[in-house]
C-alpha cells in the first residue's frame, strides 16, 4: 500500500514519463513509442525537495502527487 508524501498536483501530459529524481524533484522525460528513440534528457515539472529514505520506492501517483511504498527485498 502507498503513502502520500507530498502533495503537488502536477499536471501530466500524454507521451511523457513523469518520475521522482535524485534531488526529490518531479521531472519527466519523453517516452520511446513505435521504435523510435527518444530524447536525451529530462526536464523538470515541479521542485519539491523531497529527503528519499533507503528501502522505498518514490513514484508520481495519478494526482500528480509523490507517493512512497515499500520495496519488497529478499522473497524466495
Amino acid at each position: 500500500m502507498a503513502e502520500k508524501v507530498a502533495k503537488v498536483g502536477a499536471k501530466k501530459e500524454g507521451g511523457y514519463l513523469y518520475f521522482v529524481d535524485k534531488q526529490g524533484d518531479i521531472a519527466r522525460a519523453v517516452m520511446a513509442r513505435g521504435g523510435k528513440k527518444a530524447k536525451k534528457g529530462a526536464s523538470k515539472v515541479a521542485k519539491v525537495g523531497v529527503k528519499k529514505e533507503k528501502g522505498y520506492l518514490y513514484f508520481v501517483d495519478g494526482k500528480g502527487d509523490i507517493s512512497r511504498a515499500k520495496m519488497a527485498r529478499g522473497r524466495k
